[in-house]
């Protein structure tokens, strides 16, 4: 069923990245220069999309405006209420950086430039909302934490973010730099040097309710998870629905045909368990945007 190509957004892979963006206690800072673009379409049957920050540039290819609105204020899609044509309308951001400025101000650079170029004005509010909490297993955790990179553990400079999605109809790869990434295809996820936080973000991708990562697990892991035909085709039809894509009825019902359980089946043979919960949740609501930047 082709209909499920391709609703993995690498944005909510990467927010975790920048680190927290600044008090606002000053004017806030910007890019020497930025442009954006509608995003060019792709092939037929195939996504490549994906974000790089150095020291030098930002650049976001292929991103909706929800995702980049999601790395800019530290958010999931869950948390954007906005108009539906946030989801499918794609753009890509190049900007230059400042000499010297930290990565910790990238997050506060891309929401003025959203403010600027969109004529984006929001509000915040808390929420509750009905959740997956992803947490261990009364069993105990079944994967073993993965020992200490050199790498990470090292000090001096940070390195670029570099984060991508690439794939098509035969599979799909969502890399998260350092050797972190995980791949969908042939009726299974398998994860490489994955966080809880991420897998909690992947996870949501595929579930009608959002995932919270309440394990209290910081360290990095292995894992696959194997699921039946009809729960993955499911699977990744509620993650198609999730980015905005529009589909035809029988993909609707293929999805609610299916069970579900082979996903908390294959969660439990990790160690790991997903529990209906209510968590108050912070909410960035658009009050105005355009639907088209203003020239660069």
């Amino acid at each position: 069923m082709t209909i499920i190509r391709w609703a993995i957004p690498a944005a909510l892979a990467t927010v975790a990245a920048f680190g927290q963006t600044p008090a606002a206690t000053a004017p806030p800072p910007q890019f020497e220069v930025a442009s954006i673009r509608p995003s060019p379409p792709g092939a037929i049957g195939q996504v490549t999309l994906g974000l790089r920050i150095d020291g030098a540039q930002v650049s976001m290819r292929q991103f909706a405006l929800k995702d980049e609105l999601a790395v800019a204020f530290n958010l999931k899609q869950y948390q954007i209420s906005g108009p539906d044509w946030l989801a499918t309308e794609k753009f890509d951001i190049v900007a230059k950086l400042p000499d010297g400025a930290p990565r910790d101000q990238v997050r506060a650079m891309l929401q003025a430039l959203m403010i600027d170029r969109f004529q984006m004005k929001t509000h915040h509010e808390t929420r509750d909302f009905p959740v997956y909490a992803l947490v261990v297993a009364k069993s105990g955790l079944k994967m073993k934490e993965l020992p200490a990179d050199l790498a990470d553990a090292a000090s001096g400079e940070r390195p670029a973010v570099n984060v991508s999605v690439s794939g098509g109809a035969g599979g799909v790869v969502a890399n998260y730099g350092n050797g972190s990434f995980f791949t969908l295809g042939e009726d299974r996820i398998e994860g490489k040097k994955m966080q809880m936080t991420n897998v909690a973000d992947m996870l949501a991708r595929f579930e009608e309710k959002p995932v919270v990562d309440m394990t209290e697990l910081k360290g990095k892991y292995d894992f696959t998870l194997n699921f039946t035909h009809e729960d993955y085709r499911a699977m990744m039809i509620r993650a198609a629905i999730s980015s905005g894509m529009a589909l035809p009825p029988e993909a609707i019902q293929a999805m609610e045909r299916a069970s579900g359980d082979s996903l908390f089946s294959a969660l439990q043979v990790l160690g790991l368990k997903l529990e209906s919960r209510k968590a108050p949740l912070d909410v960035l609501v658009i009050d105005h945007m355009e639907k088209s930047p203003t020239e660069n």
